[in-house]
């Protein structure tokens, strides 16, 4: 391993003990952010004569009690991640678990690439829903993105997404990682902005945090077919409380479009929209707003 290597390795070790010393459950990453063990259940190719394989069993995560589980080896443990970095001496970076205690981490990764203008869209989502983004962590990457590091409640598990709330906009929740400010990779560091390194992940905002939950299921939502799927959509606007309104309606409608049933349920979400509260020019703007990110997300 060159010397430059294993400076890097060296550096990303400290960064991720320090950040466990804040409570984050952290990971080894090699340059390419990827988890740099390997998964100790990776089949052999099979030989011709060997055996057609046994059913799948439930994937493994770290029962077994071996590295090699991505997130699910993520510690707060000094001790268990100065082994995991021994077993990993080629790595570089280090990653954060989301969704797990004392933070419940959510990374709101704002991306540049396809020329998108995931800043302008964050904006445009907080003016509509009235939010603000709280100060808090940002980490900087090396292709001009940033990682809003912010907190949601222990009991709400927030999925990870990609493009789904607008273009250019990744969530990183439950399940997935954000790669630790002085990580190197092979497109080069990561770095906190200035004057938040100092800073705890501050807690979602409450609006922002329905729109990255999953919406409740209903026995309409369920029902199969385009038709069942727009009642349930329909139903959801409907049931929507004083201070949801608004976020139901963005909701439903970008779900209808990147299902192609947008200009066929357009009608009925208004109309639903306006049985709750909303007027119908507020309500024919949400949903344009809508079919504008849903298109530019494909």
């Amino acid at each position: 391993m060159a010397t430059t290597d294993r400076q890097a390795s060296t550096l990303a070790l400290a960064h991720a003990l320090s950040a466990a010393e804040r409570g984050l459950a952290v990971i080894p990453l090699s340059r390419t952010k990827l988890p740099a063990l390997r998964s100790p259940h990776r089949p052999a190719a099979p030989a011709s004569t060997t055996p057609a394989p046994a059913p799948a069993q439930p994937p493994c995560h770290g029962e077994c009690g071996r590295f090699g589980h991505g997130v699910y080896d993520a510690s707060t443990d000094p001790r268990r991640i100065r082994e995991l970095f021994a077993a990993a001496p080629w790595a570089t970076g280090y990653g954060i678990a989301c969704g797990v205690g004392p933070h419940h981490l959510i990374g709101v990764d704002l991306d540049t690439k396809s020329g998108t203008d995931s800043s302008a869209a964050l904006r445009e989502l907080a003016l509509r829903h009235l939010f603000t983004i709280p100060e808090t962590v940002v980490v900087l990457t090396p292709s001009g993105g940033r990682h809003i590091w912010l907190t949601g409640p222990p009991d709400m598990a927030v999925p990870n997404s990609a493009g789904r709330l607008a273009p250019g906009i990744d969530i990183r929740g439950a399940g997935g990682y954000l790669v630790g400010p002085g990580s190197r990779t092979e497109h080069g560091a990561y770095a906190a902005a200035p004057g938040t390194s100092h800073l705890l992940p501050a807690p979602c905002p409450p609006a922002l945090l329905h729109l990255l939950l999953p919406p409740p299921r209903t026995d309409s939502a369920r029902t199969t077919g385009g038709q069942g799927n727009g009642h349930g959509l329909v139903h959801f606007v409907l049931t929507a409380q004083e201070g949801q309104r608004n976020t139901r309606l963005f909701w439903a409608a970008c779900r209808a479009y990147e299902n192609g049933l947008g200009p066929e349920l357009a009608g009925a979400l208004i109309e639903a929209a306006v049985r709750t509260g909303l007027t119908e020019r507020e309500a024919r703007s949400t949903i344009a707003s809508a079919a504008r990110m849903s298109r530019g997300g494909r």
